[in-house]
């Protein structure tokens, strides 16, 4: 079976985790869009894995892991993110990472301008990673995008990256009166990258379709979520891709016609990070407690998260986008001795009611939701490893999840490590 996996919230959701479970029945894992501003983390045996490129199937010894030319690659990054696995006693050679000739790459360019950007946009802030995705993708849609391949015709990309720093450093100095980027340093830099990823990459399209043919499984993995895609987010408080299912086959060079499954992550409770509306956000001390007993800290940026109750609102939008037919809920355990639990059902702007997510921003931000109460359970539930053996409080609030999404849930995650997870 080949299954897009997919974050149906503000990303964040868990994905990493389920991912490393469903690779271990996998042939291959795919990422497909976004760059080293996502970070999955993955639990194994107590030791933690930090993954932001690199699928984390590569965990998984008999696992091949691609990046789809729908990433956006910076280099260092990716090398640095190699060097730490084989640290942490994971070995990744040529035979089990595969990295597209065609990714576009983030040059130090790109970063600079991300952080000018974001300082000049004051309050109106996006709250990006300044890791430079934003500017990579722009150049990537406008022509001047500099590929992996690019790198290995040293004519070419001088020619290319020369170009591009002129351009820059005329809207560094005249723009933001901020100090030019170095052409020398950086285009024998990235000459030295492009000699140490030479071997991983190859034709990352005919890979697949080969694997497509051969019966393989392919396992593909979204970055980020749903309500961050540039398309289908609430923008402009998004990311600048594509993490919904369709995405899958635009960064991968595959048919949509392989998926045979879209499985949507959710948390128990809702999460976002950086700005943008968020009708469920708590208002209390549940705000501090949920960050602390979840770990709510972004991966990348170490970033605190905004906590909220779960919004079967915004999660039906995404099963919706994603053609979803089975769901991971995860974080289950994080709400245990919450006395009662709330889901938001729809959201109210005055006299006016919504049931579905309301894409206009203004109206979004001026929307209270409208709550389901639901009774909450006080027994610890991290060694439960039977779905029967749930609290029947815990049983019922994944049901009604599952209910309201008109979606089965396949997956509950119970704890952070690859073990406490209990399939339906």
């Amino acid at each position: 079976m080949n299954t897009v996996l997919i974050g149906a919230q503000f990303g964040d959701e868990g994905k990493g985790k389920i991912i490393d479970i469903l690779a271990q029945k996998s042939d291959y894992v795919v990422r497909y869009q976004g760059g080293n501003n996502a970070g999955h983390t993955v639990e194994v045996n107590g030791t933690q894995f930090i993954l932001h490129l690199i699928p984390s199937g590569i965990l998984h010894t008999g696992t091949k892991c691609v990046i789809g030319h729908g990433v956006v690659v910076n280099p260092a990054a990716l090398l640095e993110e190699i060097a730490y696995l084989e640290s942490k006693g994971v070995h990744v050679d040529e035979k089990r990472l595969f990295v597209s000739e065609g990714v576009h790459l983030i040059f130090p360019y790109h970063q600079a301008l991300d952080v000018l950007k974001e300082k000049r946009r004051g309050r109106d802030a996006i709250g990006t990673t300044k890791k430079g995705i934003g500017p990579a993708y722009a150049d990537k849609a406008s022509r001047t995008g500099i590929r992996l391949v690019d790198l290995y015709d040293e004519g070419r990309f001088y020619r290319k990256l020369k170009e591009n720093i002129e351009f820059e450093n005329e809207v560094f100095e005249k723009v933001f009166h901020a100090p030019p980027v170095n052409f020398e340093e950086i285009f024998h830099q990235y000459i030295e990258y492009g000699r140490n990823l030479k071997k991983f990459s190859c034709d990352t399209i005919e890979l697949l379709n080969q694997a497509v043919k051969g019966k393989k499984t392919i396992l593909f993995e979204g970055a980020q979520g749903t309500l961050l895609d540039v398309d289908f987010g609430t923008y402009p408080y998004v990311t600048s891709s594509h993490p919904v299912s369709a995405g899958a086959s635009l960064g991968s060079g595959l048919s949509p016609r392989v998926f045979d499954q879209v499985m949507g992550v959710v948390k128990a409770y809702t999460t976002r990070v950086g700005e943008g509306p968020f009708p469920t956000e708590f208002k209390d001390d549940m705000q501090e407690k949920i960050r602390s007993l979840g770990k709510e800290y972004g991966a990348t940026t170490g970033r605190p998260r905004r906590c909220g109750w779960f919004d079967a609102c915004l999660a039906r939008y995404s099963v919706l986008v994603n053609g979803m037919n089975a769901l991971a809920v995860t974080k289950l355990d994080i709400l245990g001795g919450v006395e009662k639990l709330k889901i938001c059902v729809g959201y109210r702007n005055g006299k006016k009611t919504y049931s579905f997510f309301p894409h206009d921003i203004s109206v979004l931000r001026a929307c209270e939701p409208i709550y389901e109460e639901m009774d909450g359970w006080s027994e610890e539930i991290h060694h439960v490893r039977r779905y029967q053996d749930l609290p029947l409080a815990t049983r019922r609030y994944i049901e009604r999840i599952s209910q309201l999404l008109e979606t089965p849930v396949k997956i509950v995650s119970v704890g952070a490590d690859r073990d406490q997870t209990i399939f339906l």
